[in-house]
């Protein structure tokens, strides 16, 4: 272990060697803002970096440890949070110029969390505008790339989050997942990813883009540490009428359960997908023979009405955006026109110089959707169609304890080789979307590599707050197909 750089730790080694002093806090925190200065130029993971603030953080905190004092779980750990997540006194933005130069009052419930669990803030990572796309392409401060080849896309909408995680500049990261937006980038960048139960997690704070499909998640570099993590955030929250009042189990004693006896649901429709790759597939059977290997057995599932789902997801979220981002008019907070002659021509002009094409194409079709006449025919029908997925994964799951599917139909693809198509950019979702739509949590585990080096991930996925077992499983396929766990690239 000695001879392992400090940057390729990982989150519970690096939390241990603080806590067992072997390693201060701010020598940590500085190695990290070091490989952030060499690697974000290229990589464009941050938004913003606090190097200051963080370097202070750390000598609070190992000031405190001298004096006896361990905040929480992650204290004088370094990692970073997606540029969605309210931080009091810094710029949160949501990749959008809208809000370039907001500086929110308060945190987020998921700020305090990790704050006060001892982590140390690095800065906030790049995302899609308002969370939607698929590559963080749409981001107005530049499109993020990926670490394992920097001519492609991280994934999105949490890309800058998996890019900063996989590229080691930062132990750990915090992204939300309204369609897949933390498995797919997940996968993409060859890093853990989990999308909780919807509740699991308050949204208190959260920039919201769909409210009753957003759930924030970690992003790590190992399945121990995503246990660790949302131990850390999860929990009820009062403050977020949709956050439940569950028990938070011990996640981190069940990535080592055994699997023996698991039932893996194999959804015959995931794997008949035209647009499945060969190099992704062969990688998914490979977790799952692991699995098999460890004692569970296989199972066939069927989930009917997967193909509705993509076009049920592309009615309701635009709704709820439609909604949600009324509150950008410039009258209130965030950027506002100059110029204009009257209060309706700034509110336009506001909205049409702050957000971006897609944010603008999703209202657009949201507002469609809710319109007069045309409600039922489409929003109301697509919430019909939601129920019909969401009862095919309770019959499913009568059948299997964990459904095993690919996380993305390919692996990561070039820069701009899909921004002129947003269909084709959508189909990017489309074995996550289901589990958003359900409210069930699923888990993406690096499971192998294309022919061309790039991660593939295998998503698992259970059924509501059964996440200890969703941890079970990626811990057997982790330990039995070891993988890098931090992308090869250097500055």
């Amino acid at each position: 272990m000695a001879d392992v750089p400090v940057h390729e730790w990982t989150l519970l080694e690096a939390a241990r060697k603080v806590r067992e002093k072997e390693i201060s806090s701010r020598d940590l925190t500085g190695a990290l803002l070091a490989r952030i200065e060499r690697l974000n130029p290229g990589i464009n993971a941050y938004i913003t970096v606090l190097p200051e603030r963080a370097m202070a953080q750390a000598a609070e905190l190992d000031e405190a440890q001298a004096r006896g004092e361990l905040r929480g779980p992650l204290h004088g750990v370094p990692m970073g949070l997606k540029d969605i997540f309210c931080t009091r006194g810094v710029r949160t933005t949501c990749g959008s110029r809208i809000l370039a130069d907001f500086l929110p009052p308060y945190d987020a419930c998921v700020t305090e969390k990790v704050l006060r669990a001892g982590a140390v803030l690095l800065g906030k990572q790049n995302m899609d505008e308002f969370a939607m796309g698929s590559s963080t392409e749409t981001s107005c401060f530049g499109a993020t790339r990926n670490p394992w080849d920097v001519t492609r896309i991280p994934g999105g909408s949490s890309g800058g989050t998996a890019a900063a995680v996989s590229a080691a500049m930062a132990f750990a990261g915090v992204g939300t997942d309204t369609g897949g937006s933390i498995r797919q980038p997940a996968s993409l960048c060859g890093v853990v990813g989990m999308k909780p139960t919807y509740g699991r997690v308050s949204r208190y704070g959260m920039v919201a883009f769909a409210s009753s499909l957003d759930q924030a998640g970690p992003i790590t570099r190992t399945v121990p540490d995503a246990a660790r993590m949302l131990s850390v955030i999860a929990g009820h929250d009062r403050r977020d009428s949709t956050c439940a009042d569950v028990p938070t189990p011990d996640y981190l004693a069940a990535v080592d359960r055994p699997v023996k006896g698991l039932r893996i649901g194999l959804p015959k429709e995931y794997f008949e997908s035209g647009g499945l790759s060969p190099a992704v597939k062969a990688a998914v059977s490979k977790a799952l023979s692991a699995l098999i290997d460890q004692g569970a057995t296989a199972v066939e599932v069927s989930l009917p009405h997967t193909t509705f789902a993509l076009s049920a997801y592309y009615l309701i979220a635009p709704a709820e955006a439609s909604s949600n981002l009324a509150r950008y008019d410039g009258v209130r907070y965030g950027h506002r026109a100059k110029g204009a002659s009257g209060l309706i021509e700034m509110m336009s002009r506001t909205r049409a110089e702050g957000f971006g094409p897609e944010v603008k194409r999703r209202i657009m079709i949201g507002t469609y959707a809710l319109s007069a006449g045309y409600y039922d025919a489409f929003y109301g029908k697509a919430q019909k169609v939601r129920t019909l997925i969401r009862d095919d994964f309770t019959s499913a799951f009568g059948k299997a304890d964990v459904l095993l599917t690919p996380t993305a139909p390919t692996p990561a693809f070039r820069l701009g080789e899909k921004t002129d198509d947003p269909l084709t950019m959508y189909l990017s979702d489309i074995f996550t979307i289901p589990c958003n739509l359900a409210g069930i949590p699923g888990i993406s585990v690096p499971c192998g590599l294309s022919p061309e080096g790039l991660p593939i991930g295998a998503q698992l996925l259970s059924n509501h707050f059964r996440e200890e077992t969703l941890f079970a499983a990626a811990g057997a396929v982790e330990r039995a197909v070891p993988l890098p766990r931090v992308s090869p690239i250097e500055g």
